[in-house]
């Protein structure tokens, strides 16, 4: 793929598949600026997905991901390596369970700083309604916050969302997708330990050819 962007500048990105069993390459470079390119390696395995990817410029970041597990079940984690300090610019880890009535995850993130515990129950065989329920503790300044919610699917094309969490904060939406892969939203939140302060109201539209 050839694409021309702004500032004169040219992008391009060149896609090899199977250069080895289940595994594709993709090299972006974007001329004149050579150190802004990169080359990511992928490999897709039915309980196993690696992926790496190295910059083009002398002292390259590499990132990396892997996830693992049979179905239902995965673990997984991703990572971030400055070559010129030596240091990880980043690293997270975790775990997720799914079954056909409810999936949780547990994950450590922010190089360990913040643990994060989510889970969504399906009321319903159809899974048009469902709660959700997520707890993250920030370690460095021990700070606890918990959020419960729901999801209601009126039909294929209309979702309504709710969300209420330990500081108050009360936010709902409304989604319709117009045509496919058109979405309204319209949303609105409230702090209802703030009674004074006027609600915020928002309308957005995502159009899509």
């Amino acid at each position: 793929m050839l694409k021309w962007i702004q500032n004169q500048k040219i992008s391009t990105t060149l896609t090899v598949l199977d250069v080895l069993p289940s595994t594709k390459l993709v090299t972006s470079v974007k001329f004149p600026d050579y150190n802004a390119g990169k080359v990511e390696v992928q490999y897709f395995h039915d309980h196993a997905t690696f992926a790496a990817a190295v910059g083009m410029k002398p002292s390259p970041v590499v990132d990396f991901s892997l996830v693992v597990g049979p179905k239902g079940l995965a673990f997984g984690g991703e990572a971030g390596f400055d070559t010129s300090s030596g240091k990880f610019t980043k690293y997270t880890g975790g775990f997720s369970v799914t079954k056909p009535d409810f999936h949780a995850s547990a994950i450590l993130a922010d190089k360990g700083d913040t643990i994060k515990v989510s889970g969504v129950y399906h009321l319903d065989e159809k899974q048009k309604a469902s709660a959700v329920a997520e707890f993250t503790r920030k370690l460095s300044t021990n700070e606890n916050t918990l959020t419960v919610g729901g999801l209601y699917t009126v039909d294929p094309q209309t979702a309504v969302k709710a969300r209420l969490n330990n500081t108050g904060k009360l936010a709902a939406l409304l989604q319709h997708e117009v045509k496919p892969k058109s979405l309204l939203t319209i949303s609105g939140e409230f702090d209802t330990k703030a009674l004074d302060r006027a609600p915020k109201f928002g309308l957005s539209l995502a159009l899509k050819p």
